[in-house]
Order: C-alpha cells, then structure tokens, then sequence
C-alpha cells in the first residue's frame, strides 16, 4: 500500500478516536502513533492531515455542510464525515495533491470504511467542494 493512501487510513482512525473521545492533543496522537503505527514512513503525511483537519475544522465543515445538501455533519456518522473532511482539507489546502486524486482517495476509504451507500455520495459532495473551491478561487 503506498504511504500516502496508508496515511489516510492512519488519519481517519485517529480523527475517528478524536471524535468519539473529544481529546486531540499532541500526547494522544503521539500515543496513537506509538501504539497503531507500524510503518513509521506514513507518519509525517498522517500528521499533516491530522493537524491540517484540526487547524480548518470550521472551513472543512462549512463546506461539506454546503456540498452535502439536507445533510449537516453532524448527522453523519463518525466514520463518513471524517473521510469527508480529509478529502476536503486534501482538495482545499493542499495544492501539490491534484483534486482527482483527493477524490479518488476520498472515495477509496468510503469503499473501505464508510456505510454502504456513502461512496456515491461521498464522490457527489467532494465534487461539489471541488466546484465551490475552484469558483472561489476563479472569482478571487
């Protein structure tokens, strides 16, 4: 498995923990690491999306509320709206990661992780980050 898409899964479990927990320090995810991650080369990227997710929390979440129609985040499970909000960091704040690549990622962990029918709407919502973004960033 190559370390980025490796990183991802690293990512949504510790966001997932965080979740459930409400406890996101630098201790807990050092302690996260040192329990659950054998492969010490996804670290640094995990990171990046762990810190990069909790730095835009609130824009992530603004988004994908926008994107998901009749959907807030909060009604989604622990599971989808983390995938949702990696992607989207992936798709908003990281330039060097091509936008069909954040989705894909996006919709590989929903295949792997996420509820039954959350692909499909996992791909509709991260397309519609995507739109709104590249709008945003045409009218700017």
């Amino acid at each position: 498995m190559r370390i980025r898409t490796k990183a991802r899964e690293i990512a949504l479990q510790y966001l997932y923990q965080v979740d459930i927990t409400k406890n996101h320090t630098e201790e807990t995810l050092g302690d996260f690491i040192g329990h659950f991650v054998e492969d010490r080369d996804v670290v640094p990227y995990a990171h990046d999306l762990i810190n990069g997710v909790y730095t835009h929390l609130h824009r992530i979440d603004e988004l994908i509320e926008a994107a998901s129609k009749n959907w807030s985040v909060s009604r989604m499970s622990t599971t989808d709206r983390n995938i949702l909000r990696i992607a989207t960091y992936e798709l908003v704040f990281k330039p060097d990661i091509p936008y069909k690549v954040a989705i894909n990622e996006g919709i590989e962990l929903a295949k792997k992780f996420g509820s039954p029918r959350f692909p499909a709407f996992a791909n509709g919502v991260l397309d519609r980050v995507r739109t709104e973004v590249s709008s945003d960033e045409d009218s700017g």
